[in-house]
C-alpha cells in the first residue's frame, strides 16, 4: 500500500511538473496587456543624449504639465505602467530609467553617488524636458527627487517622496534594514564575478525570497522561466506575466540592473555629499512625503523604508512638507496604481 501511494504522488507530481513547464514555455510567449494600454494612452519608449549619458524613457503626449518619474532601485520606468495611462490624461509623463537602471546607457567610470546621478537628471530636465517639472521618486528614486529640489530648484515645481529610504540608506542605520541583504548581494556579485548576469546570479542565491513571495520550488522554476522567454524573445526585457506584480517588475529590472548601483550602498559612497537632513532643509518646493509599510523583524532589522520616527523626522525638516501614510507595500504605484495617481494629481494639480 505504501509504495502505490508514493507511485501515485510521484505521478501527480509529475504531472504538476509537466503542467507548469508548458505553462511557463506558452506564458513566456504572451505579452503583457498594459504595453497595448500604454500605446493606446500614445506613450512610447525613447532615447536621448543628456550630457554624457544616453537615457531611456517613456513619453506621453504633451497634455499637460510635465511629470518625471523616478522608479525604486532595481527595476526601472515599466513599474509605472499600470499609472502612466491615466497620469498621461493630465500630464506630460517623464519616466526615467536612472544610471544603473533599464536600458540607460552610461560612460565607462561612472561614478554611482547621488550627486552625479543627480546632476545627470538635472540636465535631463533642462536638456529634453526643456522646463521646470513636477517630480516623483519612490524608493532610491524618491532620494534623487530629494537631489533634485535641494539641488536644482528652479528645476522642480513640486515633489512627491514616495516611500524613500530617508536616513535608514546612511550609515550606520543602513546596515540595520533589509535592503542591505540587496546591497550585499551587489558587493558580492562584484567581487566573485557574475559573468555580465546579475538577474541569473541573483536568482540563483534568492530561494528564501521566491518561497516568501511566490511558492516552494518556485527559483527553479523561475530561472527556467527566465531562460525560455530570453531564448524566445530575444534581446526584450524579460516579463515573466504570471508572477505577482512586484516580483514581475524585479525579475524585469534586474534584467538590466548593474550591480555598482547597490555596492555604492553598501560601500557608502552613493551618499558622499549628500546628507539627508541637509537636503531636506534646502527643499523650498511644496513637498509630499508618502511612507507605506513597514515592520521590525524579531532580529531589529528593518523591513521597508523608514520607520515612524524616521518619516516624522524627515517630514519635520521639509519647510513647505506634507505627510501622508500608505496601506500598501514599498512600490507603491505599482500595488495601488489608480491611488498612486489619483494621490499625483490631488497634490501636482489641486488647489
Amino acid at each position: 500500500m505504501p509504495k502505490i501511494i508514493l507511485f501515485i504522488l510521484a505521478i501527480i507530481i509529475l504531472a504538476i511538473i509537466i503542467a507548469g513547464v508548458i505553462g511557463i514555455i506558452y506564458m513566456n510567449n504572451y505579452k503583457n496587456p498594459w504595453d497595448k494600454k500604454l500605446a493606446e494612452a500614445g506613450i512610447t519608449e525613447k532615447t536621448s543624449q543628456a550630457g554624457k549619458v544616453k537615457f531611456n524613457y517613456a513619453e506621453g503626449p504633451d497634455n499637460g504639465p510635465p511629470l518625471l518619474l523616478l522608479h525604486a532601485q532595481l527595476l526601472d520606468w515599466y513599474t509605472y505602467s499600470e499609472a502612466l495611462p491615466e497620469l498621461s490624461k493630465k500630464f506630460h509623463v517623464f519616466a526615467v530609467d536612472y544610471p544603473g537602471h533599464g536600458k540607460t546607457v552610461v560612460p565607462d567610470n561612472y561614478p554611482m553617488t547621488a550627486n552625479q546621478i543627480g546632476s545627470d537628471l538635472a540636465t535631463f530636465i533642462d536638456t529634453v524636458i526643456q522646463e521646470p517639472a513636477y517630480v516623483t521618486g519612490n524608493s532610491s528614486g524618491g532620494l534623487l527627487t530629494a537631489w533634485l529640489a535641494a539641488n536644482e530648484p528652479e528645476l522642480v515645481k513640486a515633489i512627491v517622496l514616495e516611500d524613500p529610504p530617508l536616513f535608514s540608506a546612511e550609515y550606520p542605520a543602513i546596515k540595520q534594514t533589509i535592503a542591505y541583504k540587496s546591497f550585499t548581494t551587489s558587493y558580492n556579485a562584484i567581487q566573485n564575478g557574475y559573468n555580465n548576469d546579475f538577474l541569473m546570479y541573483w536568482l540563483n542565491g534568492s530561494k528564501t525570497f521566491f518561497k516568501n513571495n511566490v511558492g516552494p520550488f518556485a527559483e527553479p522554476l523561475i530561472e527556467f522561466a527566465v531562460n525560455t522567454y530570453r531564448k524566445a524573445n530575444p534581446g526584450d526585457p524579460v516579463g515573466i506575466v504570471y508572477l505577482p506584480p512586484v516580483v514581475r517588475e524585479l525579475i524585469r529590472g534586474l534584467n538590466y540592473y548593474d550591480p555598482l548601483f547597490g555596492n555604492a550602498f553598501y560601500e557608502g559612497t552613493w551618499n558622499e555629499g549628500f546628507d539627508h537632513a541637509e537636503a531636506l532643509a534646502k527643499i523650498k518646493c511644496p513637498a509630499l512625503l508618502l511612507q507605506a509599510n513597514y515592520t521590525i523583524t524579531a532580529e531589529g532589522i528593518l523591513d521597508g523604508a523608514m520607520t515612524q520616527g524616521q518619516a516624522e523626522r524627515a517630514a519635520s525638516i521639509i519647510p513647505d512638507g506634507e505627510f501622508q501614510r500608505v496601506d500598501s507595500s514599498h512600490v507603491i504605484n505599482l500595488e495601488h496604481p489608480d491611488q498612486f495617481a489619483a494621490i499625483i494629481e490631488d497634490f501636482f494639480l489641486g488647489e
